[in-house]
This record gives structure tokens, sequence and C-alpha cells, in this order.
């Protein structure tokens, strides 16, 4: 019998469901090197993130559990030479490029 989250129960999960349970991807990443939710290998392989349904390029972070994006906002930067982000909500799909 194979495991399913108590929400699950009764309906078909979504892609971002799918890959939280066989744990393929974190529930969170983060492209900044100075966050704790950073994973240099995993970037490595190439994680893309579908936000409403749309690849977007420009994430610096997802959350899937809390269903937000951050996604940086042209080329502008902080005076710490972070990325200027914007936080949108919506539904967060993850998933390593290629497959």
């Amino acid at each position: 019998m194979e495991w399913t989250p108590s929400s699950a129960k009764g309906r078909d999960l979504s892609f971002a469901e799918r890959l939280t349970m066989t744990d393929v991807l974190p529930d969170r990443l983060s492209v900044d090197p100075d966050s704790p939710f950073h994973d240099a290998d995993l970037l490595a392989q190439g994680v893309g993130v579908r936000f409403k349904g749309e690849d977007k390029t420009n994430v610096e972070e997802y959350c899937v559990s809390e269903g937000w994006v951050r996604l940086a906002v042209g080329n502008r930067v902080d005076r710490r030479g972070k990325a200027l982000t914007v936080k949108l909500q919506g539904p967060v799909e993850p998933y390593i490029k290629g497959e």
C-alpha cells in the first residue's frame, strides 16, 4: 500500500504533491548561498519552477507548502548586492529539468 498524505485521500495528487511524497525536491529552496535553504548540488542538476502553470526563469526562492515564490525584479540589486525580489502567492510546482 502506498502512503498518501491525509489531505490527499480520495483525490488525484498534483505534480508538486507527488514530488514531495517521493522526496525528490525539498519543500523550500533558494539560490542565495547565504540562505539556510540553499543546496548547490541540487541547483547544479537544474531545478525548474512552474508558478500558476507557467515556467518561471527568475525564481530566487520557493516554498511549496506555503505556496509562494520570490521572483527577481529585473537586474536591480539592493545596497548589499542581492537581487531585489517580489513575493507572489500561488501554486508552486518544482521539477528537475530534463525529466
